[in-house]
C-alpha cells in the first residue's frame, strides 16, 4: 500500500481514552465550498464549520452531515455539496485535539520525522464517492504546521523509507488548543 499513492484524507484511528467520540456543528445553508469525507474543517467566526485551507488553524475532520432538503425530505451524505441549500443542517466532526489520525505521505519518511510538523495538501477529492484525497506534504516541513508525526501506522507494506508511507499524526495548530511545539 505504501508504494503506491492512494490517499484517503486525514481519518480518525484512535483516541487515548479508547473512544472517539465526533461533535456536531452547522454549515450554512448555501455554503459555497464543497467539504469531503476525512477533509479538515475549521469553525468559521458565525459558528458554523467550513473547509479547512492550508495552513489554516483547525478543529478536526468532517465525518458526514444530515440535512433536511428545500423539498423536505432528510438527507445524510459523507459530503457537502458546494452551495446546498436547507434546514437543520448537522455536520459531524471529529474534534477532540488528542484524537491520531492516519494520513498518506505524499514523499517517502524516515523514522527521524517522528516529531517533526507538516502541513496537509490543497482540498482534494472525489465527489463520487465523497472521500478526501488530501496527504501529507512532506516539502512543508516546519517549526509550526498543522500535523505533527507521532508514528507509522501499524500495517503490511508499510515502512519507513516506502514511496508513500501512512503515518499517524496529531492536529498541531488546533483552533481551539494552543500550538503544539515540534520535540
Amino acid at each position: 500500500m505504501s508504494t503506491t499513492s492512494a490517499p484517503f484524507g486525514l481519518v480518525p484511528a484512535f483516541h487515548p481514552s479508547g473512544t472517539l467520540r465526533p461533535a456536531v456543528y452547522s454549515i450554512a445553508t448555501g455554503y459555497a465550498t464543497g467539504i469531503l469525507a476525512n477533509q479538515p474543517v475549521k469553525l468559521h467566526t458565525d459558528g458554523t464549520i467550513q473547509a479547512a485551507a492550508v495552513g489554516d488553524r483547525f478543529i478536526g475532520t468532517f465525518q458526514g452531515v444530515t440535512y433536511t432538503g428545500t423539498d423536505g425530505v432528510q438527507r445524510f451524505s459523507n459530503q457537502w455539496t458546494a452551495s446546498t441549500a436547507g434546514t437543520n443542517i448537522q455536520a459531524t466532526v471529529s474534534l477532540d485535539p488528542s484524537i491520531i489520525y492516519n494520513i498518506q505521505a505524499n514523499a517517502t519518511m524516515a523514522v527521524s520525522t517522528i516529531g517533526g510538523q507538516y502541513d496537509f495538501t490543497a482540498a482534494s477529492g472525489s465527489t463520487t464517492t465523497g472521500l478526501s484525497t488530501q496527504m501529507l506534504d512532506v516539502a512543508s516541513v516546519a517549526a509550526n504546521a498543522s500535523l505533527q508525526v507521532v508514528g507509522l501506522t501499524p500495517g503490511p507494506d508499510n515502512a519507513w523509507g516506502d514511496a508513500y508511507p501512512i503515518v499517524q499524526v496529531r492536529i498541531s495548530e488546533h483552533q481551539m488548543v494552543a500550538d503544539v511545539a515540534q520535540f
